[in-house]
């Protein structure tokens, strides 16, 4: 294969400007809120299909990422965690995953150090420049549009696992369908 997703056995993600536009909104209780494309939330489901394992690593603490983790079944969770380093190397430990069985998808200068060090580090496509110089694969997405979604579906078609993965979600979901009419 020769890609540089063949190994991937993890995608490591930040949040804001990843899964979001990087935009945050507050109410007048300062309340914080987030918008959130569902398309990402496919891509989870895709990479769960495929036995790839999912973890968010945030530099900045949210509520609404928290709930957004909680409300996909997301273990591990690193929110507000300024250095990516720290857990990166707790996540390898906890695994036992090598740096080039590791993907992660960033935006901006604090997540260079972790993607230094994967195997495939991508950017999205309204990341930083330097993010970008050093990431393998730059979507075509914008964060907040489905940006974690292409970067899942660049790993599977990296790894040739793409097709096989969609029959297995598609007979997933026919089941879901047969139980829902009462077949």
């Amino acid at each position: 294969m020769n890609h540089p997703s063949e190994k991937i056995k993890m995608i490591i993600s930040d949040v804001d400007g990843v899964w979001t536009d990087g935009s945050i909104f507050l109410n007048g209780s300062g309340e914080e809120f987030k918008k959130f494309s569902v398309l990402d939330s496919a891509g989870i489901a895709v990479a769960r299909m495929a036995g790839l394992k999912i973890v968010i690593i945030s530099g900045r603490y949210s509520k609404a990422t928290e709930a957004r983790a909680n409300e996909l079944k997301i273990e591990d969770v690193y929110n507000g965690t300024l250095n990516k380093l720290i857990p990166y190397n707790e996540l390898k430990e906890k695994y036992n995953l090598k740096d080039e069985e590791i993907a992660f998808v960033g935006d901006d200068m604090i997540d260079i150090p972790v993607m230094e060090r994967v195997g495939a580090p991508i950017a999205v496509s309204n990341a930083y420049p330097l993010v970008k110089e050093i990431a393998v694969y730059i979507t075509e997405t914008a964060g907040g549009e489905g940006a974690f979604r292409e970067a899942v579906d660049w790993v599977l078609k990296g790894q040739g696992r793409y097709e096989a993965v969609l029959t297995k979600l598609r007979a997933h979901v026919e089941s879901l369908n047969n139980t829902e009419s009462g077949q």
